[in-house]
């Protein structure tokens, strides 16, 4: 059975290589911002939901008919800090202000996960869901924020942050999901194979130790 993140993040793949999967990697290529404009006044549960169904939906559309034996899993994280949903900072800048607004304060990282189940070549099952990690962060000085944000990292990941790099030191803790804060929630992933039938077990590519 083929395993495929529809995801480039490398903090995803590590974390699944990391629990014995070996998955194909395919990116979507989904317009986020299209996918969220085609919605109404969702929830933030219903966009992070929403974001990752495109995006397994947009792989399977590119792997259809070429795997007989397969499953899809779209991903997609926000955080949620004051009642504002936001995404990757993408730049300096926005990396700033983001920072500015949350040091010291919570938020809820949001993760939406959708999985596609494909059998003898034909679309079968499917199922998605949401995890909710709570998120506390620390007040960096200006210097440690500055640092940070010119060594890249934060500005490709959602929330401006990361919890298994450099933004960990930023970090004071967590209620919730640690795999899920990383990139990808194995304990929802997990529920939802189940869910397509298929067991964790049946994709590690290593003996149990």
């Amino acid at each position: 059975m083929r395993f495929v993140l529809a995801s480039q993040s490398p903090a995803r793949l590590g974390v699944l290589r990391s629990a014995g999967f070996d998955p194909s990697v395919v990116v979507s290529g989904v317009d986020e911002d299209a996918v969220a404009a085609s919605l109404t006044d969702p929830a933030p549960v219903e966009l992070v939901r929403a974001l990752a169904v495109a995006k397994a939906e947009a792989v399977h559309e590119t792997l259809a008919g070429t795997h007989a034996d397969m499953v899809i899993v779209g991903c997609d994280s926000m955080l949620s800090i004051d009642g504002e949903m936001v995404g990757k900072p993408l730049t300096p800048e926005a990396a700033r202000e983001r920072w500015a607004s949350m040091a010291g304060k919570t938020g809820e990282l949001l993760t939406g996960h959708s999985i596609i189940r494909v059998e003898n070549g034909e679309r079968t099952k499917e199922a998605s869901g949401t995890e909710g990690t709570t998120v506390r962060f620390g007040t960096p000085s200006q210097e440690e924020i500055e640092a940070y944000i010119a060594s890249g990292e934060p500005l490709q990941v959602a929330g401006g942050f990361t919890l298994d790099g450099l933004g960990g030191w930023f970090i004071e803790g967590i209620d919730g999901d640690f795999s899920s804060v990383i990139g990808i929630s194995l304990p929802l992933t997990r529920r939802l194979l189940t869910e397509v039938g298929v067991s964790v077990i049946d994709l590690w590519t290593r003996p149990a130790s």
